[in-house]
């Protein structure tokens, strides 16, 4: 990463965001941290904002100065939240601050979305997926109805919708030479992952007894971290996953092999 990069790192208080934000900051970025919560130790410039309400994204992209060269979209809440929330902060919030920013991003610049080895079915989603491509804030609780998504099949769709937002956006903005990506990991050892043991139950029992270890943080920012530098350029709607395996293994799973 070279020096005098301003990136933009959401969910920056915790887990994975903090390990990105930490680790672009000793490779010479300016780092503008983001979160709902204030970090214990803030990396750069810390703001404080609420994804799932459309005036504090508006509030932040506001206080965001022009020349971005990067943003992390990492900030996530867990399926045991309730399911608008979910999508609401997962999906809707993450996709609104991406477009807004989008003015103040420099020619040039990455986005990374944080997806999941949970949005690895998106295929057979594409129906919900359509549905919610317009989705306003205030028709989550609608939406949810309407498709079934509740506990912690709002965290997989979430992610699924995400995983294919990122594939169509491949081209979208290649006149500026602006790329957007994903990284797609399993599961890792942070604040929420007893979480997604709770919610998930037997499958994530069967995730952890097959892999060889959750994944860390530090497993996981590198590779957003290649996303967001020059080295990525070439890289355009990719779904990088980042997993110990676990994503070869289901697609041999779900392939015979």
């Amino acid at each position: 990463m070279p020096i005098h990069k301003t990136i933009v790192v959401t969910g920056a208080a915790s887990g994975i965001g903090a390990a990105t934000a930490q680790l672009l900051a000793t490779q010479g970025a300016e780092v503008i941290s983001v979160d709902l919560n204030q970090p214990a130790e803030p990396v750069g410039r810390f703001i404080r904002a609420d994804l799932s309400d459309p005036a504090s994204i508006q509030a932040l992209v506001s206080a965001l100065p022009t020349g971005i060269h990067g943003l992390a979209n990492i900030a996530g809440v867990p399926p045991t939240r309730p399911a608008p929330q979910v999508l609401k902060v997962n999906l809707l919030g993450l996709k609104q601050l991406s477009l807004q920013l989008l003015p103040k991003l420099a020619d040039g610049a990455a986005i990374v979305n944080l997806a999941s080895l949970a949005g690895i079915g998106w295929p057979q989603a594409v129906h919900a997926i359509r549905a919610s491509e317009d989705l306003g804030f205030d028709e989550v609780d609608a939406f949810c109805q309407a498709h079934a998504i509740e506990g912690a099949r709002s965290y997989f769709f979430a992610k699924e919708a995400l995983i294919a937002w990122t594939l169509q956006n491949r081209w979208t903005w290649r006149e500026r030479g602006i790329r957007m990506n994903a990284v797609s990991p399993g599961p890792v050892d942070t604040p929420i992952l007893g979480d997604f043991i709770e919610t998930l139950g037997a499958r994530a029992e069967e995730d952890m007894r097959v892999m060889d270890r959750p994944g860390r943080p530090a497993d996981i920012a590198p590779v957003v971290a290649f996303l967001l530098s020059d080295a990525a350029g070439w890289i355009r709607g990719a779904n990088i996953p980042a997993d110990g395996g676990m994503h070869a293994k289901v697609l041999c799973d779900m392939n015979g092999l």
